[in-house]
C-alpha cells in the first residue's frame, strides 16, 4: 500500500444541491464556515461566472466535509456541495444558501492480484494529478480521461468519459455521505445507475461522495484504442494498446487543440467543458430523425451516429456546425461565444454573466431544433437558473 498526498489545486464540482429538508433562512454558521456573502462563487466554477453564497466552509478532511453537511441538513439549509465547478452554471444572483467547498486529498494503491491494482482516491484530489500519477506507476486505464478538469469525487456523479472510455468501465465502488441517513456506506459501482453522462447521484442531493475506487491493470498499457480519431494520432488500429504514458500525451495534444485544458490566459477554456451531451434518439424514431437531418444537408453527406442503449446517438458538435452555429459564434455583446476551436464549448470572454451565457445556450439549442428536430440537453449542473 502506498499513499501519495498532493499539493492543492482548483477544483471541481461534485454535486449542486439543495436538502430535501424544508428551508429554514436564518444566519446560523456551519462549523468551520467563513462569511461568503461579498465573495462570488465564480472565483470557484471555470467559467468564471455566478453570484455569492451566504457563506463558504473549506473541507480538508473527511470529518470536516461530513460534519458541515449533516449541520445543514439537520439545521434545514440549503447546501451546494463545490469542488473546482468545472461542471457547473451558477446563477448571476448566486445560491441562497451555505456553499461547502472539497478539499479533501490522499490516494491509496493496492495490489489485488491478477494484474489488478485498486486506486482509491478522495473526493478532493484533483482528478488530471490522479490520472497523471496512476500512469507514472505503469499502471493502465484511465490514459483516456487526461485532461479532464474537475475532481475525482465528481467522475461517478456524471459518469465521466472521452476518447473511447468511461468511468463505469473502471469503477469499483464509491464512499457516500448518505444525507438522509446522516451516515457513511459504501456503494458498488453497479449500484450507481451509470449511464450516458449520468448516474443515480447526478442532479440529485441524496448524497455526498468521499472517495472513489478503481481497477487498473499494471501492463503498463493502455486500455484498447476505440476513438477513431485517437487511433489515427497514435498511428495505431482501433482496438490496439499502447504504452499508457504515449495514450495520455495523445489525449492531451488533442484535448488542447480543442480548448479543453484548462489555461487561464486563453478564454476558449474558461467554460464548462462539453455544454451539449451528445443526444440519444429512440430507436423508433431514429430513422425518421435521420431521414429529416438528411433532407437539410443532402443525401450524400454522412451523418455521424454511434450505437447507444435504446436507440442512436448523435453527434452535438456535428448538429450545432450545420445548424449555422461555427466555431467563434459569439452571443450578447461579444462577451460569451462558442469556442474558436470546439463548437461544445460556451465560453466566457471576460466580463460575462450566467445571463449572457444561458442566452446563447437557448440560442444554439432552439437553433438545433428547428433546424433538425433534435433538442439538445445541457451537460452541466445549474444551480438557481435554467435554459
Amino acid at each position: 500500500m502506498r499513499r501519495a498526498m498532493q499539493r492543492r489545486l482548483p477544483l471541481a464540482v461534485v454535486s449542486a444541491s439543495t436538502s430535501g429538508a424544508e428551508e429554514v433562512r436564518d444566519d446560523t454558521a456551519l462549523p468551520g464556515e467563513k462569511p461568503g456573502g461579498g465573495s462570488p462563487l465564480a472565483e470557484f466554477t471555470t467559467l468564471r461566472l455566478g453570484g455569492p453564497a451566504t457563506g463558504l466552509v473549506v473541507a480538508t478532511s473527511e470529518n470536516e466535509l461530513v460534519d458541515a453537511v449533516r449541520a445543514a441538513d439537520d439545521g434545514g439549509h440549503r447546501l451546494l456541495v463545490l469542488g473546482g465547478g468545472s461542471n457547473l452554471v451558477i446563477a448571476d444572483e448566486g445560491f441562497d444558501g451555505h456553499a461547502v467547498r472539497i478539499a479533501t486529498r490522499g490516494r491509496e494503491y493496492d495490489n489485488v492480484g491478477d494484474g489488478i491494482v485498486q486506486l482509491t482516491a478522495e473526493a478532493g484530489e484533483d482528478w488530471d494529478d490522479v490520472v497523471a500519477d496512476s500512469v507514472a506507476q505503469g499502471l493502465g486505464g484511465l490514459e483516456c480521461l487526461s485532461g479532464i478538469p474537475g475532481l475525482a469525487g465528481a467522475t461517478p456523479v456524471q459518469n465521466v468519459g472521452a476518447y473511447g472510455v468511461e468511468v463505469s468501465e473502471l469503477l469499483v465502488s464509491v464512499d457516500l455521505l448518505d444525507r438522509r441517513t446522516g451516515r457513511v456506506r459504501t456503494v458498488r459501482a453497479a449500484d450507481l445507475g451509470l449511464t450516458y453522462r449520468s448516474s443515480v447521484l447526478k442532479h440529485s442531493d441524496a448524497a455526498v461522495v468521499l472517495r472513489a475506487r478503481f481497477r487498473l491493470h499494471d501492463s503498463g498499457l493502455s486500455a484498447p484504442i476505440r476513438y477513431a480519431e485517437l487511433a489515427r494520432t497514435l498511428g495505431v488500429e482501433p482496438g490496439e494498446r499502447v504504452d499508457a504514458a504515449k495514450a495520455r500525451d495523445a489525449v492531451l495534444g488533442l484535448r488542447r487543440g480543442k480548448g479543453m485544458v484548462l489555461d487561464p490566459a486563453d478564454h476558449d477554456t474558461w467554460s464548462a467543458g462539453s455544454f451539449f451531451t451528445n443526444p440519444i434518439v429512440p430507436e423508433a424514431e431514429l430513422p425518421a430523425a435521420l431521414e429529416r437531418i438528411a433532407e437539410r444537408v443532402g443525401a450524400d453527406q454522412r451523418i455521424p451516429q454511434y450505437p447507444a442503449e435504446g436507440g442512436g446517438k448523435l453527434s452535438a458538435a456535428w448538429l450545432i456546425e450545420r445548424a449555422g452555429f461555427a466555431k467563434g459564434h459569439r452571443g450578447p455583446g461579444g462577451r460569451v461565444a462558442l469556442s474558436s476551436k470546439h463548437t461544445l464549448a460556451l465560453t466566457n470572454r471576460g466580463g460575462a454573466t450566467t445571463s449572457d451565457l444561458l442566452e446563447l445556450a437557448r440560442e444554439v439549442r432552439d437553433g438545433v431544433r428547428e433546424v433538425f428536430g433534435v433538442t439538445l440537453a445541457p451537460e452541466p449542473v445549474m444551480v438557481d437558473c435554467a435554459l
